[in-house]
Parts: C-alpha cells; sequence; structure tokens
C-alpha cells in the first residue's frame, strides 16, 4: 500500500552520520566563558544545551546577556573556537555511508539538520562526498529555536514536501526524541554517546545505521489513518451527491 515516496528522511549530523566528540563542545563554552569574564558553566547547564542554537542557549539557559548584538557576537565566537579546536576533519561513522545509499538507491528523499552554522555544514558534507544524498539542509540561520523546540525537523518535512507523520528522524540525544514526537515524528535513535537503555523513547535504538533495513522504515512510517478517516468519508458523501453525466461534472 505504501512506497517509498510515502517516506521522508532528516538525520542529524554528529553521532549519527558523522563521530561525534562532545567534549569539543563543552570546551568551547568554557573557553568563551573564560574570554567573556563568566564562570564556568556546570556540567548540567552543558548537557542543557546540547542541541540548542548558541544564541539559545546564551541568552536562555546560560543567561549570559539579552542584548541582541551581544548575542550574535558570543554566538559566532563560540562556533570560532569549537572549529579551532575541531580541526575541520569529518569522518563518517561505520554504516553510515551504506544506509544513506541503500535510501537514495530506493529514491527516498533525505534532509540534513543540524544547528551549526550553514557554511561549515556545507563545507562538511562536501569534504567527505556527501551532499549528493540530501536534498534539503537547515542550519541554524534557517530556524529560531533548537532542540527540544520540533521547528527545525518541521521545516526540514516542510521543504521535503512531506506531511509530519510520514518523516523519520535520526537522532542520537533524548532531546531530538522529544523533538520529534512534538513534532509528530517518528525517531531513530544511534546509540553513539548514550547507552541504548537511555534512549528507550525511541520508537527503534540501533548502535549504527545500516542495521536497518527499508522494511523497518516502512512500519514506522506506516502511520494509522483513522485520523484522516472523517475527512475521507466527508469526500465519499460529495461524491455521491455528484451528478453522473459529464457535463454536470464540468459545470461543478
Amino acid at each position: 500500500r505504501m512506497g517509498c515516496v510515502w517516506l521522508g528522511a532528516i538525520f542529524e549530523w554528529e553521532g549519527v552520520l558523522i563521530e561525534d566528540n562532545p567534549d569539543l563542545d563543552n570546551q568551547s563554552w568554557l573557553t568563551l566563558a573564560q574570554e567573556e569574564g563568566k564562570s564556568p558553566p556546570p556540567a548540567f547547564m552543558l548537557r542543557r544545551v546540547e542541541g540548542m542554537k548558541n544564541e539559545q542557549a546564551i541568552s536562555e539557559v546560560l543567561c549570559w546577556s539579552r542584548d541582541p548584538v551581544q548575542v550574535r557576537r558570543m554566538a559566532k565566537r563560540k562556533e570560532e573556537i569549537f572549529k579551532a579546536l575541531h580541526g575541520g576533519v569529518y569522518r563518517l561513522r561505520d554504516g553510515s555511508q551504506e544506509f544513506v545509499n541503500v535510501l537514495m538507491n530506493n529514491k527516498i528523499p533525505m534532509a540534513l539538520v543540524s544547528t551549526r552554522p550553514r557554511e561549515t555544514l556545507e563545507n562538511a558534507v562536501g569534504s567527505i562526498g556527501i551532499r549528493k544524498f540530501f536534498s534539503v539542509i537547515v542550519a541554524s540561520e534557517d530556524v529560531y529555536r533548537g532542540k527540544p523546540d520540533p521547528e527545525m525537523f518541521i521545516y526540514a518535512a516542510q521543504l521535503l514536501d512531506f506531511i509530519p507523520e510520514r518523516c523519520i528522524v535520526f537522532g542520537n540525544s533524548n532531546q531530538t526524541i522529544e523533538a520529534a514526537h512534538d513534532g509528530r515524528m517518528k525517531c531513530v535513535a544511534v546509540a553513539s554517546k548514550h547507552p541504548i537503555y537511555e534512549l528507550g523513547a525511541a520508537e527503534l535504538v540501533v548502535r549504527r545505521l545500516d542495521e536497518l533495513s527499508i522494511i523497518d522504515l516502512k512500519k514506522l512510517a506506516d502511520t494509522d489513518l483513522t485520523e484522516f478517516e472523517p475527512e475521507l468519508e466527508m469526500e465519499k458523501e460529495d461524491e455521491r451527491e455528484l451528478p453522473s453525466s459529464a457535463v454536470a461534472v464540468d459545470d461543478f
């Protein structure tokens, strides 16, 4: 009943498609705090800002400033520190290339979402040769809020031209699972930085993307259509009221 064109795949970047080192993000925040003369954020606060936009983290969680100019300046500086620490070297996670190849061969449209700046993201996907797989890229500049808000996933679904119920989000954190579910999407969690038992709220949890099959994804995307039945019944009633002649149909 459902072909592959009924399914849209939305991927997070770090820890899902490529290897991730969350310590670099934490070190970036600590370095920025030192430069700005702020108190070093404690570990629980650094966990809270995971997946957020830098601007969102600075103004709403760290509370370093609410001046838009200062917030943008610090957000930009944080990314500069991160890039310097990272070194611009990216490595695909085992199984990622094989999985996106399968999706591409089955003509399943794919989107890439990240709270990294677009320039960083475009350079990264280009450097490891996977830009061709993604018809949509949603970067930090495209959304107002990051996780756990579902905004970037909903926007990616719109650009893919799918309703949320027909999209599957691939992430690696509970913030991602929460955002996907709030956006009425299914979520496949990749246990790259969290153990499997911590990601139990996801519909599926895997260690590598190539553990998944097309059948697994179709089963996840095959949403119960009972919520659309009233609309379908109305359409049937309208059809019964239409005259049977071709002229009458044209007039209608």
